[in-house]
């Protein structure tokens, strides 16, 4: 075994030596899609079974800003770039997934990952000794920005996707959706706010 670990480690060391900038973004990239990778699972969890236990009463609270009525594809909603629409099923009681209850999911579980994911994105990933607090203030910056987006484009798509599946499906999509687009985005911002050392 050790000389299949000291084969694979003589290889790195070889391609590191011969593309040094290379090996360090791949390096990068690597430990950079894992990490996010697992905070985005914690997100599915939080976002999953938050709004369960927050229960009834914060389902039924609407919990909305800006306030624009839209239709797509035959649904008709209220878009916002804050908060979410209260889910109703075909008789119009209310379900589980939406207003008040899965806004306060949505944004404890990606604030709560950000916490997991800033420490080991800045020690690990791109291992900066950086002033810790200009970085988390940028960083916390980039997230109310990449989640404010998140927030306005999820809010066009999950009211149709709620009238067609259940919430744990539309909570892969949403998850998805936010996981890629901000692993993109925080990629960058990390090669910024994380200077080479």
């Amino acid at each position: 075994m050790e000389g299949i670990a000291g084969k694979g480690n003589s290889i790195w060391g070889g391609f590191a030596g011969k593309h040094p900038g290379l090996a360090k973004w791949l390096y990068q990239i690597f430990y950079f899609l894992i990490f996010s990778m697992g905070v985005t699972v914690f997100q599915y969890l939080v976002f999953t079974f938050m709004p369960g236990i927050l229960g009834m009463k914060f389902a039924a609270v609407e919990f909305m800003w800006p306030r624009i009525p839209v239709k797509i594809l035959g649904v008709e909603f209220t878009w916002s770039l804050l908060g979410y629409q209260v889910l109703k099923d075909a008789a119009g009681a209310v379900k589980i997934g939406g207003g008040l209850g899965y806004f306060i999911s949505y944004e404890t579980g990606s604030f709560l990952a950000q916490c997991i994911n800033f420490p080991l994105q800045r020690n690990i990933t791109f291992k900066s000794h950086g002033n810790v607090v200009y970085q988390a203030a940028w960083y916390l910056i980039a997230w109310v920005v990449i989640s404010l987006m998140c927030n306005g484009f999820n809010n066009l798509w999950m009211p149709i996707a709620a009238a067609y599946v259940g919430p744990a499906v539309y909570n892969i999509l949403v998850t998805v959706i936010t996981g890629g687009v901000s692993m993109v985005i925080f990629f960058f911002v990390f090669k910024i706010i994380f200077p080479e050392e």
